[in-house]
């Protein structure tokens, strides 16, 4: 007995890892099972045999063990390694992981072409790629070259469906109107105004012969009875959707086109709610899921107050607007504003408290719970549960996303099947891209996938190491002993998580918006825990209490958590440096991504081929040069950097969202405003401006219609109202901007740079580069939209502006003639 008893122990003191890719194909055979030794008789002198240890022996470090695989290997023997290694991986199945990376590729592919492919052409590819792989089933290689080619062509299609299916009606030019129309969703914004989304019906006074489906209208009143289908009517101004604010950055065009909203403006005159038609079941649905969000917030702003009850309306319902816009700036800074995108952990927060909830009181009833699979119940209502948060929460790409991994996981405990995150991450990213092909070039998706690849890649490395390891339970320790240690491994074990999510999403989030969080790391650290532990949890328990009135202790410690996450960012914020890092280049990103790839999908020692790739992305983030002017798509606001952290603006207002954006892109910290001389200033003529005094400031000097600047480099900008001045810079400026829809070039000198109105409305906005070898050469000029237009680019072509023609101004009235 005694005997057994030790047995025993030492088997249960033996805990070994275990790596999910050994469900795939197992690397080592499996031990026989020991066999007894046959007792000894009385009077033998024998050794007994030897009992193979239950416990493996330890393989030898990482770096013994690739000195010797590589150590003495030659060319032969190295590709007979690679050749392993890769069918090895493609028994682990990783195939399958590559599929959501060739469509993304495709789909890439499809959105950076120069014009727009027929559906004939793209079908005729498939067709051919399918044909192709179908006939090579039978050489492994060929086969798969030929499905990494269908893939692809399958990701053009879907998004080229997507292109189609959308359609949107964009409006290409200015213009008032008297518009009746059923309101889609309202929302309050921080500085009193409501912005609606409002579905149109009619358009009057004029009629638009091309009205758009969908416009997004702010207002300053709106009825008090006015909800989601509501029909309303008034005076608007309708907008066009504005271009890249400079080259190769965010395009809202494109982000219109595929959220169907054609035209944005503001009411001229308080709307008015008119009588309504009876409305589609799907705007009855959709109007009723909108109240209830609109009914569910208004209640927690009432409940919670201030700027608390707008988070909490955002992290339970997805409501945002409301949130001040110097908190949203604190959490931006400080790397935390991924705490109000409702993504993986809100929905893994809110899936874990129901199950935790629900096993907790399974437990209370241990003759039930012993007899029925409580814990599939429980995953049932964490599935309807998670379901019911994605469409009250409002469906964007990180909680779909976040939605399908759970669902996955979910679904394989209700049929008892083994579920991987590293496939619940390629299954979710395939439905994401077939739905949403779009979400693939933006942030979003890009983020969120990185972030969720990293984590996992660096879970099932971690996962491998222990499966090769073996360790024994820590000692027992004393309560306070045992509470410091798990509070050290979840602090541990939160830091890793910041600096691997933070590490991959780091290079995507200076691509898009320029901008790195220095303090991320402490800031998560800090509150992240009251995250996870107050504001999720208490959210979860107030949105099941709510429907029976006793939600308001659960919100009032929410909104206490809140207080303290909002407390700690403005803390982090005021001491974080400036975090506008500038520009970076697109081979860069794109070399990281294929090392991310590599390192999250590899399983072999193949992980290793991320690490070329890895470096040569870092060596290459500056191997880009920042524009010398930017010019906005306008032609209203042009910006030159003077060095010593300061950009130079045309304009004594400039527009605060192209400002903020250049500042970032030209690592700027302060805005510089023109100096403004009269017209009858002695001092400045337009003539006169080569002869700026050379320890003048590098600032534009205006007038009341032309603004002239010397960029630090030498090269003279010129920027004027009116065509007829122009001609008179031509000889000594660099580059002339004329804000003139109906003006040319006048200059007719092969050396000086000329940008008109009509060239800005055609093809957005515009970065130039002087060349810094020669001052006699002409200056370089990108502009932000190509031509042929793509199908969200069309409406350009059909504004005043790009047709040549001045602004439209109504025609006087008649005099009526006097009296005889």
């Amino acid at each position: 007995m005694a005997g057994g008893s030790r047995g025993t122990d030492e088997s249960e003191d033996a805990v070994t890892g275990v790596s999910e890719w050994l469900l795939f194909a197992p690397t080592v055979a499996v031990p026989p099972t020991p066999v007894a030794p046959p007792l000894s008789r009385p009077g033998d002198d024998r050794a007994p045999p030897a009992i193979p240890s239950a416990n493996p022996v330890p393989e030898a470090g990482a770096v013994v063990r690739l000195h010797r695989q590589f150590g003495r290997l030659s060319l032969s023997g190295f590709r007979g390694m690679v050749v392993s290694a890769a069918n090895l991986e493609l028994d682990r199945g990783v195939a399958f992981l590559l599929v959501p990376v060739f469509l993304a590729l495709g789909v890439i592919g499809y959105f950076s072409l120069g014009e727009e492919p027929g559906f004939p052409k793209i079908v005729a590819v498939v067709f051919l790629a399918a044909s192709c792989a179908f006939v090579s089933r039978s050489y492994r290689k060929t086969h798969l070259c030929f499905m990494m080619a269908l893939l692809c062509a399958l990701g053009v299609l879907a998004a080229k469906v997507e292109t189609w299916r959308a359609g949107t009606q964009i409006l290409g030019s200015e213009i008032s109107t008297r518009l009746t129309g059923r309101v889609v969703s309202l929302d309050q914004m921080p500085n009193g105004r409501v912005r609606l989304t409002i579905d149109v019906l009619s358009t009057t006074r004029p009629t638009l012969r091309y009205a758009p489906e969908r416009v997004r209208l702010s207002a300053r009143k709106i009825p008090s009875d006015m909800t989601a289908g509501s029909q309303v009517a008034g005076y608007v101004r309708l907008l066009p959707p504005t271009g890249p604010v400079r080259p190769d950055s965010y395009d809202f065009s494109f982000d219109s086109y595929f959220t169907g909203i054609g035209a944005s403006g503001f009411f001229l005159s308080n709307p008015t709610i008119v009588p309504s038609d009876d409305m589609p079941f799907a705007a009855r649905l959709g109007s009723s899921i909108e109240n209830a969000r609109e009914t569910i917030a208004d209640h927690i702003r009432t409940s919670i107050g201030g700027a608390e009850g707008e988070i909490a309306a955002a992290l339970i319902v997805g409501v945002r607007a409301g949130i001040p816009e110097e908190i949203n700036e604190a959490m931006r800074r400080t790397g935390i504003y991924h705490v109000i995108s409702i993504s993986g952990l809100h929905m893994a927060l809110v899936a874990g408290t129901i199950m935790l909830l629900l096993r907790g009181s399974f437990a209370l009833f241990p003759d039930f719970s012993s007899r029925r699979p409580v814990k599939k119940y429980a995953a049932a209502a964490a599935l309807v549960s998670i379901a019911a948060f994605l469409v009250i929460s409002g469906i964007v790409v990180a909680a779909e996303r976040s939605f399908i991994m759970l669902s996955v996981m979910l679904v394989a405990v209700l049929f008892d099947r083994a579920a991987l995150t590293i496939r619940n991450l390629a299954i979710s990213a395939i439905a994401v891209i077939v739905v949403s092909p779009h979400e693939v070039v933006g942030p979003s998706f890009q983020m969120s996938f990185a972030a969720t690849a990293a984590l996992v890649g660096a879970y099932a490395g971690w996962s491998d190491y222990r499966a090769r390891k073996v360790s024994t339970p820590p000692p027992r320790r004393s309560l306070p002993g045992f509470l410091m240690r798990k509070l050290l491994l979840a602090t541990g074990g939160l830091a890793m998580t910041s600096i691997i999510a933070g590490s991959a999403t780091a290079l995507f989030a200076i691509w898009h918006f320029q901008r790195v969080s220095p303090f991320s790391l402490f800031a998560n650290l800090a509150i992240m825990p009251i995250v996870s532990v107050i504001v999720m949890p208490f959210a979860v328990f107030s949105s099941l209490a709510m429907p029976f009135g006793a939600d308001g202790p659960f919100l009032y410690v929410m909104g206490k958590g809140l207080t303290a996450m909002i407390a700690l960012s403005a803390w982090f914020s005021e001491r974080s440096p400036i975090d506008a890092v500038g520009l970076i280049s697109l081979q860069s990103v794109l070399l990281v991504t294929v090392a991310l790839i590599i390192a999250t999908m590899a399983t072999t020692w193949l992980r290793l081929a991320s690490l070329p790739f890895a470096l040569a992305g870092l060596l290459t983030i500056s191997d880009t040069r920042a524009p010398d002017v930017l010019i906005s798509e306008d032609a209203r606001l042009v910006a030159l950097p003077i060095g010593g952290g300061e950009l130079a603006v045309s304009r004594e207002r400039p527009n605060e969202f192209t400002a903020d954006n250049w500042k970032r892109a030209l690592q700027s910290e302060t805005i510089i405003k023109p100096e403004s001389f009269g017209q009858s200033d002695p001092q400045f003529d337009i003539a006169d401006a080569a002869d700026l005094p050379p320890g003048a400031p590098f600032s534009f000097y205006c007038s009341d219609d032309l603004c002239v600047a010397r960029h630090p480099s030498g090269a003279i900008v010129v920027y004027v109202e009116d065509r007829k001045k122009a001609w008179k810079a031509c000889r000594f400026a660099d580059l002339i901007v004329i804000n003139d829809a109906t003006g040319y070039d006048p200059c007719r000198n092969p050396t000086v740079l000329v940008v008109t109105k009509r060239q800005l409305a055609r093809t957005g906005s515009a970065a130039v580069f002087f060349d810094p070898q020669s001052a006699t050469s002409r200056p370089k000029i990108s502009f932000a939209v190509d031509r042929p237009y793509r199908p969200w680019h069309q409406q350009r072509k059909f504004s005043r502006e790009a047709r040549g023609l001045p602004p439209y101004r109504k025609p006087d009235k008649p005099v009526a003639a006097p009296a005889q």
